[in-house]
């Protein structure tokens, strides 16, 4: 992998694992595009969304801080940190148990472009639906809620499906704000992709090569940096908008990739 090729990677995945489009769907398009296979590149996939989790860490280092210095005197820290814990228990679960399968089977250009255009509608259809806004906060969020938007999360398995649109459309579903579901989207990442990452780095510790730690290196560097981009983005354009102009890009685009597929103008 080129250095060119490692800061593409990072820049798709810093700009789409936040926005409700599927940022794994995307790089397995882009490594498709750039001609790269083999295990170095599939980890590269995963790895490279730890990067951009730590954007997350740093834009809401103050609200981490807080909690981290007072879940022991405070409810809502310790409430908090159980809404995360149990938003993340069914898709490390179902991770653990359908990893092998789902790569095997579902990580490739068709079935992301599928993904895609389910999703979209599926987006397209909760936004039309009537929203009674319960929760506005993040802090107002009860453990069942947690547990509905983690159960949502799970769907994000399926490659191009998208854990922030998941967790957005189970938010929606839910009674969140828009603004509260796309913040809990943010903060359910933070354990998922660490998790992830830690997980994949620690399978391939022994087999890791010098030139792999470098593309991941830059890889990490850009993901972090368009990501936090990404993120201050999405939280202004919600306070205004609605998740449509999302769902319609994934449609055109999965459908764009269905077409040249068909056509055999491109070989996914």
């Amino acid at each position: 992998m080129s250095w060119l090729d490692a800061i593409i990677l990072g820049l798709v995945e810093g700009i789409t694992e936040f926005l409700p489009v599927s940022s794994t769907g995307h790089l397995i398009l882009t490594k498709s595009l750039l001609g790269l296979e083999g295990d170095a590149a599939d980890r590269q996939l995963i790895v490279i969304q730890g990067a951009a989790i730590l954007a997350v860490c740093w834009e809401y280092r103050q609200k981490l801080l807080h909690t981290a210095l007072s879940l022991q005197r405070e409810v809502n820290s310790r409430l908090f940190v159980l809404n995360l814990f149990v938003a993340f228990l069914p898709l490390a679960i179902l991770g653990l148990l359908l990893e092998e399968p789902i790569e095997a089977l579902l990580f490739k250009p068709i079935p992301v472009a599928i993904a895609l255009i389910v999703g979209g509608l599926l987006i397209l259809w909760a936004e039309r639906r009537q929203h009674v806004e319960r929760v506005v906060s993040v802090d107002g969020m009860g453990w069942k809620d947690a547990l509905k938007i983690g159960l949502f999360q799970a769907l994000a398995l399926i490659p191009g499906t998208s854990r922030s649109a998941a967790t957005i459309l189970g938010g929606l579903l839910t009674g969140l704000s828009r603004r509260t579901a796309a913040e809990f989207s943010f903060f359910i990442a933070i354990p998922t992709l660490l998790a992830a990452t830690a997980y994949k780095l620690w399978g391939a510790r022994e087999t890791m090569s010098m030139a792999e730690g470098e593309a991941l290196l830059v890889s990490s560097v850009v993901a972090f940096a368009s990501a936090l981009a990404a993120i201050r983005f999405l939280l202004r354009f919600v306070s205004n908008h609605s998740f449509a102009v999302f769902a319609w890009y994934r449609i055109v685009f999965g459908g764009l990739i269905l077409l040249t597929w068909q056509m055999g103008w491109v070989q996914w």
